[in-house]
């Protein structure tokens, strides 16, 4: 009994471990399922840019255990289109205060920040040993 809950512990760990490694080759731009958010598609936009549209962009880059920068800064009133670019293992971006969640089956988001400040954007997939740090901020002006 005692060898089998080591076999499956250790199974489990592995499992965890490898989870990060994994790439996600799809390229879909799917709808989320909340009402203050919509999705758009983005071709490869530069890390805070405005958009084509007249909004303005944010690529969030995903690597194992960080995002690429410390923090994101937008326009308050003014549409964004979020994106999660997934470099390096697999992950999710929450915003909790505008209710928004990408994750492999939504990783683009369009909306508009009706309040100003500093928003925490953490990983929402667990990705390993490092996720608890894995996090960044978006700064609303």
């Amino acid at each position: 009994m005692k060898k089998l809950t080591i076999l499956m512990m250790g199974l489990a760990v592995i499992i965890a471990i490898t989870a990060c490694g994994n790439k996600d080759s799809k390229t879909a731009t799917e709808s989320s399922t909340t009402p203050a958010a919509t999705t758009a598609a983005t071709g490869s936009p530069a890390a805070t840019t405005k958009a084509a549209a007249g909004g303005q962009e944010v690529v969030l880059k995903a690597t194992n255990f960080q995002f690429d920068k410390t923090e994101y800064r937008i326009k308050k009133g003014e549409s964004v289109t979020i994106t999660l670019d997934n470099s390096q293992g697999v992950h999710g971006a929450s915003i909790k205060e505008f209710n928004i969640n990408l994750n492999n089956g939504n990783k683009t988001v369009t909306f508009t920040p009706d309040k100003a400040g500093s928003f925490p954007i953490t990983c929402s997939i667990m990705c390993g040993s490092g996720h608890a740090s894995m996090k960044t901020t978006l700064i609303v002006e």
